[in-house]
């Protein structure tokens, strides 16, 4: 009789590898922490290229674009024969600050630029500024523009090599002035000598030094060769401006724009941290970038108000 084995006992299944614990989640105020480090960082990134972009290309097409913009309004002041004539518009307000006067041409360098009234660091942004309280180019007295040597389409980089006898010309509602380089001036040279009665003359002033670091002021004076036009009565007096449109002055006012639209930068980069860690990396960026970057533009761009005029 044979006599059955039993069977060999079953293989006990596997026991499956215990699930690792999960990383424990920092602590709330670390995570605060690293939202608001990041913020700062985007704050940080969105004005640095804001300035980058405003003083370079930015600031060039801007000026460019508020050049065109001028141009056709001047020209069409001129045709219906509106074109102020002095510190008043033809209904008899006052001149709003950034209003074309004048139309400057410089053959010699090329240089066709709509001159603004006023020379405070916002008007200078879109060209050349007429100084207030001088006379408009053409009639008596000694006529004073402004221009950027560096930023906002950089207008009046050259004119320090304008050579003595170069003709300068300006349109205004009187007509067309024309003026004769007689010199270079920088500080600390003398003054050139007084103007007799009913005589004109044009100083051009701009920063000197390196880019973006004015050192100091040129100016190009130039003598009108062309008919003396009247003066109309003037409302202000020489030296009424205050300091921000003095050469190299800066615009106090400009601080109240640059704490809003700073906040409003701030606030942008807190929502894009916390689309960080509900959204992910992608999405956030693709929404954040184009907010951040325009916030910076504006920030950077009332900032630059803040600045030297003539920089």
């Amino acid at each position: 009789m044979t006599v059955l084995s039993p069977p060999p006992p079953a293989e006990a299944p596997p026991v499956p590898a215990p699930a690792p614990e999960p990383a424990p989640r920092p602590p709330r105020a670390e995570r605060a922490g690293f939202a608001f480090a990041g913020a700062a960082l985007c704050v940080l990134a969105a004005l640095l290229l804001g300035f980058a972009a405003n003083l370079t290309l930015v600031g060039h097409l801007q000026h460019s674009r508020d050049q065109e913009t001028a141009y056709d309004e001047f020209r069409r002041q001129l045709a219906l024969g509106i074109a102020p004539v002095g510190q008043r518009t033809y209904e008899g307000q006052l001149l709003e600050p950034g209003a074309p006067v004048a139309l400057l041409r410089v053959p010699v360098l090329g240089l066709k630029e709509v001159v603004g009234e006023g020379t405070a660091s916002g008007v200078l942004m879109s060209g050349p500024g007429h100084r207030r309280d001088t006379p408009l180019p053409g009639q008596a007295g000694t006529s004073v523009i402004m221009g950027r040597q560096w930023a906002y389409g950089s207008p009046f980089n050259d004119i320090h090599r304008l050579p003595v006898g170069a003709e300068i010309r300006l349109t205004t509602g009187q007509g067309t002035a024309v003026y004769t380089v007689s010199g270079v001036r920088r500080e600390g040279d003398p003054l050139p000598a007084a103007l007799g009665q009913g005589r004109g003359r044009l100083t051009l002033i701009t920063a000197e030094g390196g880019p973006y670091t004015p050192s100091g002021t040129v100016r190009v004076d130039a003598t009108l060769t062309s008919g003396v036009q009247p003066s109309p009565p003037r409302a202000l007096a020489t030296g009424w401006i205050d300091e921000s449109e003095q050469a190299l002055g800066t615009e106090g006012a400009a601080w109240l724009p640059v704490f809003l639209w700073s906040q409003g930068l701030l606030l942008a980069a807190l929502l894009v941290m916390a689309a960080y860690r509900a959204w992910g990396r992608w999405q956030s960026w693709v929404v954040g970038v184009p907010v951040l970057a325009a916030l910076g533009l504006a920030v950077s761009g009332a900032a630059t108000r803040l600045l030297p005029n003539l920089l």
